[in-house]
């Protein structure tokens, strides 16, 4: 099931209009409004240092928060959007919708990787190359996995796991169509650089032949 969902500490903010937001921008805030669940949109102002860092820190507007605002409930919410100073690059509105614990949202889920050490390919010296650390999943908000899985016992250098290999948790599937790569078992780089090496000369013929058609 889910991990902690991380906090989004904001200020609520009095007044609406480009004048409001211009006095926020002035102290150091950029503001914002959090819009949905069939609630009235609340005007927020977050401190620019924190939400500039987390923007750094990316996936801001594929991470579920758990919105913290000094007086309300707290409530998870997901960027819908960041505007930004056309010069300067730097963030200067925000916008957060309310989710529902029924809500599909996409996120980035972590993947772990278990058994390595019944993995005869690794036995023999092969690497696990990790393609995808975290896949985008289509999930519910009130059913985040933590991580998924993928069981590297048995896989031999060669073998590749798509994300069709993995078994995802109920409800949840991938935000995109395309049967992606996630990792594979590589040969040790000395027998890939030998391998080169002995294939060299019908590589070159290969390239040959085709530059000939």
């Amino acid at each position: 099931m889910a991990g902690q969902i991380p906090d989004l500490i904001a200020e609520a903010r009095t007044g609406t209009g480009k004048g409001a937001a211009r006095q926020a921008r002035r102290e150091g805030y950029v503001p914002g409004v959090v819009y949905g669940g069939e609630v009235d949109p609340q005007a927020i102002k977050i401190p620019f240092n924190v939400l500039f860092k987390k923007l750094k820190d990316g996936r801001f507007l594929s991470t579920l928060w758990n919105l913290k605002v000094e007086g309300s409930e707290d409530v998870r919410v997901i960027c819908r959007g960041v505007q930004r100073d056309v010069v300067k690059d730097l963030p200067t509105h925000i916008d957060l919708l309310r989710l529902r614990r029924t809500s599909k949202i996409d996120l980035f889920i972590h993947v772990d990787f278990i058994n390595e050490e019944e993995a005869p390919g690794i036995k023999k010296g092969g690497v696990l190359t990790v393609v995808r650390p975290e896949v985008e999943l289509n999930v519910t908000a009130g059913e985040i996995p933590e991580s998924i899985t993928v069981d590297l016992a048995g896989m031999e250098v060669g073998d590749i796991v798509h994300i069709s290999d993995v078994t995802l948790p109920d409800g949840a599937k991938p935000s995109i169509e395309r049967d992606f790569v996630i990792a594979n078992i590589s040969a040790p780089s000395g027998l890939r650089s030998s391998e080169n090496e002995d294939d060299g000369g019908e590589a070159e013929v290969a390239v040959e032949e085709t530059a000939e058609e």
